[in-house]
């Protein structure tokens, strides 16, 4: 399983920009530095892509925020995997953190077929989380 370093920023630094914004009727909005701006870096060299949140006001102020996505990391770190099940534990505040299992079955697998496999996992990850030395919380979310 590959790192990767989430908590790199997507850009080198803040930077302010004499730029031409075009606001066209699909809803895309471009943006393009002056000419005179091409002597400032924005980015480390390579494109930067990321999810955000765009508002633009009557008058053209347009702000575009990005989603906390991947900030810290990944949101999940996964402990093992079964056939059909992953164990996970969430990145909490606190060292705590909480284990989330997920179970994945295909749609063609006949609904006896999916219970014997799940009873069968099931055992298989409560083995597991007997071995652990810390209380587990048990709750409904």
């Amino acid at each position: 399983m590959k790192r990767i370093n989430f908590r790199k920023n997507l850009l080198i630094q803040d930077v302010q920009l004499d730029a031409s914004v075009n606001f066209q009727t699909n809803g895309d909005i471009n943006v393009f530095p002056c000419p005179w701006e091409s002597d400032k870096v924005v980015t480390d060299g390579n494109r930067v892509k990321y999810k955000g949140g765009i508002e633009v006001d009557a008058d053209g102020r347009t702000r575009v925020k990005r989603y906390n996505v991947g900030k810290n990391g990944p949101l999940y770190e996964v402990i093992f995997e079964t056939a059909h099940a992953a164990v996970k534990l969430t990145r909490g505040k606190d060292s705590r953190g909480r284990v989330k299992i997920d179970f994945s079955f295909p749609k063609k697998y006949p609904l006896e077929l999916m219970k014997q496999l799940f009873r069968e996992e099931a055992l298989e990850i409560a083995a597991w989380l007997m071995t652990r030395k810390t209380n587990t919380l048990w709750t409904n979310h």
